[in-house]
C-alpha cells in the first residue's frame, strides 16, 4: 500500500506576507473586516490548517471564514497579527502572536459580535503605539435593537514584549 502524502509545509514568512503591516493606533470595529476583505488576499486553506486551526479552541466548520487583517510593525522579537473569523451568529478579530521561528506564543479575542440567540454584544477595540488594547462591549436588550447602556463594559489589554497578551 501507498503512503499518503503529505502536503508540502507552507513557510511561515509566506503566511505572515497576508498580513500587511499597519502602523498604530488602529481601532477594529463591526465593519473593519469589510475594508480587510477587500484589500488583501484570502488565505489559501493549506495556511489555515497550517497556522490558524492548530491555535483554534473551536473546530471550524464548512461555513466558518477566515481573513487575514494585519501585522502590528516594529513588535521586536516576536510578530503579532490580527485575524478575523466569522462563524454562524460570532465574528471575532483574535490577536495571535508567533516566535520569529513560528512558534505559537499566545491568542485572545479582542473585538468582534457575538448572538446567543437572545441578545447581540459587540466589542470595539483600539490598540495604541504602547501595545494596549481597549476593549469597549455593548450587549442589546430582547429586542436586538434595543442597547442596554447598562450592559456595557470596558477593559484593557497588554501586549508585552515577549509576545504575551495579558490583562492590564
Amino acid at each position: 500500500m501507498e503512503k499518503a502524502k503529505q502536503p508540502p509545509k507552507i513557510n511561515f514568512n509566506h503566511f505572515l506576507e497576508k498580513f500587511p503591516e499597519v502602523d498604530l493606533p488602529i481601532t477594529l470595529g463591526e465593519e473593519t473586516h469589510h475594508v480587510f476583505s477587500n484589500q488583501n488576499d484570502p488565505l489559501p486553506v493549506a495556511m489555515i490548517e497550517q497556522f490558524i486551526l492548530p491555535i483554534e479552541e473551536e473546530p471550524a466548520d464548512d461555513y466558518t471564514e477566515f481573513v487575514p487583517c494585519m501585522k502590528i510593525a516594529n513588535t521586536g522579537d516576536f510578530y503579532a497579527i490580527i485575524y478575523w473569523r466569522a462563524g454562524l451568529l460570532n465574528y471575532q478579530y483574535r490577536l495571535a502572536t508567533f516566535t520569529k521561528k513560528g512558534e505559537y506564543i499566545d491568542k485572545r479575542i479582542i473585538a468582534g459580535t457575538f448572538s446567543d440567540g437572545e441578545a447581540l454584544t459587540t466589542s470595539v477595540a483600539t490598540i495604541d503605539e504602547e501595545w494596549a488594547i481597549f476593549v469597549a462591549s455593548g450587549r442589546s436588550g430582547d429586542s436586538l435593537l434595543a442597547y442596554d447602556a447598562a450592559s456595557s463594559t470596558a477593559y484593557q489589554l497588554e501586549l508585552l514584549p515577549d509576545g504575551k497578551i495579558i490583562n492590564s
